[in-house]
């Protein structure tokens, strides 16, 4: 039997389709897939190439698959922090968190961007899981006065180190005045738009939350693609080469359900707030958890062998198997090749006595059985300093 490399994605109306679908699509998406339950562009044709665009440019994103939940009412805020690991009473009005959501048993259902527009108004920009089900359950029995749907609003990103100036151009001066990790509103063009500073990249950027998505979003794609070509903008998909090398997760391959916070390292142990005096759904697994140690860690891994691919060029179609001693004892989640590094890089899932620095392990590719070394994570940045530097700056230089 012959195997088909590059079998298609259907393309037809049982699938859910972003704001910025045929906005997007004009730019030559070469590749999809199915994100939220919607069709996410994942590359337009050279995955490496849009890795040096995001590192040396500005970039721009159709990222309308992170659909938007909205907690709302009187008691908005006591179910929005019912529902994270971190302490919102150390979230301000205008501000962002990057926050894991748990079940009862401490696995991750989800780890959103959550943004705090008003005192009990809530946003969770979500990874791929659905939360609107899982939230909705909990309302029905939590007792509280809340409201949860979700929403007609969308984002792209913008995103690399010329970024603030095409956003610039397109708000005014007032995008310098967001720090990392805050909001603003905007109006451009009769459009209303939340401007947050975050993004998947570990590079300065931005996102763009259109209101009225399903009305705004292809004219507000229209104007930044506008804005950007004077910078010389490009059209991407998320870039997974720069997420890896920055240590940031993907929900569904280095996370699930089975994974908890404190295998996954990286410092992420701080977004769980065991001294909070709200209790949390999952607070006392994770405590439990924390109290005997977890029993396996992501490790980040230097991968022998020929060169990988990008990990969203269709290269990857399965976890690697990681062996030690000839058994399988965890898998790779996430690798590629970076280009900057000259190296292959990843995330593997080890027993945590295999994930001290310096171990050496076995990792089956497909294509070959190589060696492979656990090494410090992230690989590049550990400390991000990167998205938070002065943007000027970068727009001056």
């Amino acid at each position: 039997m012959t195997v088909n490399p590059n079998p298609q994605i259907l393309l037809y109306p049982r699938i859910r389709k972003s704001p910025f679908f045929y906005a997007s699509r004009r730019h030559g998406v070469a590749m999809y897939s199915v994100y939220n339950h919607t069709y996410h562009p994942r590359h337009y044709g050279d995955p490496v190439a849009e890795y040096w665009a995001l590192l040396e440019g500005v970039t721009l994103w159709d990222v309308g698959v992170e659909r938007q939940i909205e907690i709302s009412g009187p008691d908005a805020f006591d179910f929005t922090n019912l529902l994270v690991t971190r302490d919102l009473h150390r979230c301000a009005v205008g501000q962002c968190k990057y926050v894991f959501l748990t079940d009862q048993h401490g696995g991750i259902i989800n780890d959103p961007v959550l943004l705090r527009l008003e005192e009990n108004r809530f946003w969770l920009s979500l990874a791929d899981s659905d939360v609107l089900l899982w939230a909705r359950g909990i309302a029905a029995f939590a007792r509280m006065d809340v409201e949860i749907h979700e929403i007609d609003v969308a984002p792209v990103q913008v995103q690399g180190p010329k970024s603030y100036a095409v956003m610039r151009d397109l708000f005014g001066d007032g995008i310098a005045d967001i720090p990392y990790y805050y909001l603003r509103d905007f109006t451009v063009e009769g459009i209303d738009v939340t401007v947050s500073r975050t993004g998947y990249t570990g590079e300065i950027g931005y996102e763009i939350y259109v209101h009225n998505a399903s009305r705004d979003a292809e004219r507000l794609w229209d104007l930044v693609w506008e804005a950007g070509r004077p910078h010389d903008l490009r059209v991407i998909g998320p870039c997974h080469i720069r997420r890896i090398e920055g240590g940031m997760l993907a929900h569904g391959a280095d996370t699930d359900i089975d994974t908890n916070p404190f295998e996954v390292g990286m410092g992420y142990d701080w977004m769980v707030d065991l001294d909070q005096e709200a209790d949390f759904l999952g607070k006392q697994a994770l405590t439990t958890i924390k109290e005997e140690g977890p029993w396996r860690m992501l490790a980040g891994v230097e991968i022998g062998g020929a060169p990988l691919g990008s990990y969203n060029d269709g290269s990857m179609i399965d976890v690697f198997p990681v062996l030690s001693d000839g058994v399988r004892i965890g898998h790779v989640s996430s690798a590629c090749y970076s280009p900057r590094l000259e190296k292959n890089i990843g995330y593997a899932m080890v027993p945590t006595e295999l994930a001290e620095l310096g171990t050496r392990l076995t990792v089956d590719t497909g294509a070959a059985t190589v060696d492979a070394l656990v090494v410090p994570k992230p690989f590049i940045d550990p400390g991000k300093e990167q998205p938070k530097s002065d943007v000027t700056a970068d727009a001056a230089g």
